[in-house]
């Protein structure tokens, strides 16, 4: 008969701590985020259904996101073994199909789980889980695209996650203004996620990826990001005073002006300065989104 021969406890505190790495938790706070505005923006929240929100941020940060990142590394495990030997697929940390195993267990886990917080919250998680394997796998493969890839990462980190996060709340569809509102800002995640992609020109270049700074170069990928971002934002500014809210369309319009000036220095060397610009203007963008959800919480 044969004989089971345990992992070493060594070996399995390395696969942990791989697995955890492989979830990239650094990337769960823009879909926590977007959600968080969701929950704003239905006007819902209390006390009450403290525990809706917490399934809720679980739902969209360590299931979701942490599942479409999973997906992303078994997929681009080839590469990574070029690029980033030391990811823990390509390294061996993650060992055999694991990753592809671990992806899947993740996509399912996610879709159950949002199954039991309601059925507009099972089909927002259950496009970002279609997307999320669209963008990595092929044949569909989206993140070869300038132009699918990064828009289906927006809608994903963004719109659905804001959606879910107010159909939690209602227990139903979300208003009309709600979902306005996602799907703007859900357009100037597209720009968000262009400017992530500087990051990779060289290695796009090599791999052939399509993203617009290898396809377009530095500069004109720059300026399709930064329009990209501030034109949804004038729409929303203008929405917002047509709902009779002037303070946080104030707020917004003012977060807007200073984003405007760091993209003028970000153009100086969009390479260079993507990182800044990140870490600044993109910060400017989603404390408006918070101030708008706030504007919408103000109509129920």
């Amino acid at each position: 008969m044969e004989r089971t021969v345990p992992l070493p406890a060594s070996r399995v505190k390395t696969t942990a701590f791989a697995v955890l790495e492989l979830s990239k938790p650094v990337t769960w706070f823009p879909p926590m985020w977007a959600f968080g505005c969701g929950v704003v923006s239905s006007g819902q929240f209390s006390l009450a259904n403290l525990g809706l929100l917490f399934a809720g941020v679980l739902l969209a940060g360590p299931l979701l996101c942490a599942g479409s990142q999973a997906v992303n590394d078994w997929f681009d495990r080839h590469v990574d073994a070029i690029n980033e030997p030391d990811r823990p697929i390509p390294s061996g940390r993650i060992p055999g199909r694991w990753g592809l195993w671990i992806a899947i267990f993740w996509s399912i886990a996610g879709i159950v789980w949002a199954a039991f917080l309601g059925p507009w919250v099972l089909v927002g998680a259950g496009l970002g889980v279609a997307l999320s394997w669209a963008y990595s796998a092929p044949p569909v493969r989206l993140k070869r695209s300038g132009v699918w890839g990064p828009l289906s990462v927006g809608v994903s980190y963004e719109g659905i996650a804001w959606f879910t996060g107010a159909a939690v709340m209602a227990q139903a569809l979300p208003r009309w203004e709600t979902i306005a509102l996602a799907v703007l800002y859900s357009a100037g995640a597209y720009g968000i996620m262009v400017l992530n992609d500087f990051k990779a020109i060289e290695g796009d270049r090599r791999t052939g990826v399509g993203s617009l700074p290898a396809v377009l170069g530095p500069a004109r990928a720059a300026w399709i990001a930064c329009i990209a971002m501030a034109v949804p934002q004038f729409v929303v500014v203008g929405l917002l005073l047509a709902w009779g809210q002037p303070i946080q369309a104030g707020l917004v319009g003012l977060s807007l002006l200073i984003q405007l000036g760091l993209m003028a220095r970000l153009m100086r060397d969009p390479k260079g300065l993507a990182p800044w610009f990140n870490a600044t203007g993109v910060t400017l963008y989603v404390l408006g989104m918070l101030a708008s959800a706030f504007a919408v919480a103000g109509l129920q």
